[in-house]
Order: C-alpha cells, then sequence, then structure tokens
C-alpha cells in the first residue's frame, strides 16, 4: 500500500499544477454550448449512452478535454470538427456552464450482489493484489473528481461510456491522463471488473 500511496501522491502533484484556472462566463458558455446539445443533452445529462453526462463535471477536467480534443491529444471521431473554433475562453466558458447543472443521478443494478459488491470493493479499497489503488482517492467517495487536481467526477455517468473509457485507456488508444495513471490501473483490470466498477458507478452519488 505504501508503493501505490507514494503514486497517488505523485500523481495528484503533477495534475494540480497542471491547468490554472482563468475567469469563466458560464453565459457565454451556455451559447457556445448549443451545439454540444444533440450529443449531451441541453443541461448537459447524455440522451445516448455512448455519449458522457457533462452536467456537473469538474470545470478544470472539461475545459482540459475540449482543448486537447481541439488540439489533436485527444481523439474522440465524434467531436471531429465540433470545437476546432474553439478558444481557451471558450473552452473555460462551456465547461464553467456544465459545472453549474445538476449532475445525472443513476441507479446501480442491485440484483447481481456479487457485481455489486465487487464495484464498490474496487472503487473503495482497489485491489493491493492486482495492485489496483482505491478510485475514491482520485474521484472522491462520492465520484464527484478534484478540481484542482483535474479529476474529473465519474459519478452517473452511463455503463456504456464508462466501460468504453476504461478500455481506451487500457489499450493505448486515450493517453491524456497525468502520469499515464489510468493507463497503469485500466490495464489491470479485467472485463468483469470494468463491468463491476461501470455499474457502482452509475448509483454512486
Amino acid at each position: 500500500m505504501k508503493v501505490l500511496s507514494a503514486g497517488l501522491v505523485a500523481i495528484l502533484s503533477s495534475a494540480a499544477s497542471a491547468y490554472a484556472q482563468p475567469e469563466a462566463d458560464p453565459v457565454a458558455g451556455q451559447q457556445k454550448a448549443q451545439t454540444c446539445a444533440a450529443c449531451h443533452g441541453p443541461a448537459g445529462i447524455s440522451p445516448v449512452e455512448i455519449f458522457p453526462h457533462l452536467a456537473g463535471q469538474q470545470m478544470s477536467y472539461l475545459a482540459k478535454q475540449i482543448m486537447d480534443i481541439r488540439d489533436g491529444e485527444r481523439i474522440v471521431p465524434q467531436m471531429m470538427g465540433m470545437v476546432d473554433d474553439f478558444s481557451d475562453q471558450d473552452a473555460w466558458d462551456v465547461a464553467a456552464y456544465y459545472a453549474e447543472q445538476q449532475a445525472n443521478l443513476g441507479h446501480a443494478k442491485a440484483d447481481d450482489a456479487a457485481l455489486l459488491a465487487r464495484g464498490e470493493a474496487l472503487y473503495r479499497a482497489g485491489d493491493s493484489r492486482l495492485g489496483i489503488p482505491a478510485c475514491s482517492a482520485c474521484h472522491t467517495p462520492t465520484g464527484a473528481g478534484i478540481g484542482s487536481a483535474v479529476y474529473p467526477a465519474i459519478a452517473g455517468q452511463y455503463p456504456a461510456y464508462t466501460i468504453a473509457t476504461l478500455r481506451a485507456f487500457a489499450s493505448g488508444d486515450r493517453t491524456n491522463d497525468p502520469n499515464d495513471s489510468m493507463h497503469d490501473i485500466a490495464t489491470k483490470l479485467s472485463d468483469a471488473d470494468m463491468q463491476a466498477l461501470a455499474n457502482y458507478l452509475l448509483g454512486l452519488h
């Protein structure tokens, strides 16, 4: 556990200095976000399971994702051309708008006790045998994320999106995480563990 803890401290320290937060205008962000509504919903609750909810997302994290997609640091085929004309200020404004919206509250599948228990165990305590730290260490006990460290809110997301994200980190298709931390974690998760985590996160709040 000491090795895992030291690693998490290093990750937190690195991420905390990654993005300085400027002044952001959520009103301007709402106007700019109108083109996002078809996939992510008017107030950031996505109507489609493959697209993430943006409502209640940490502003620093969402601004970073918008800029990373714009700059080609994160490849999202469905987002091709959508944010090409966004300035950094636009990214922060849109992120500020979504950060003010009510986050999605989902309901985990509870009829599979083993699935639910495994998801909770991974999230709350990790798995020292596999070298997996607790998800809650970076994403908080309620899944709200840590804005100062650019760690996202992950509670209430569709399981399909969560699983796709974990698989993208595991395969190396997505690489814009601090210190490659999510790649390291995701490669240690089995498909069953990803499903368990995704189910638990849907109902976490």
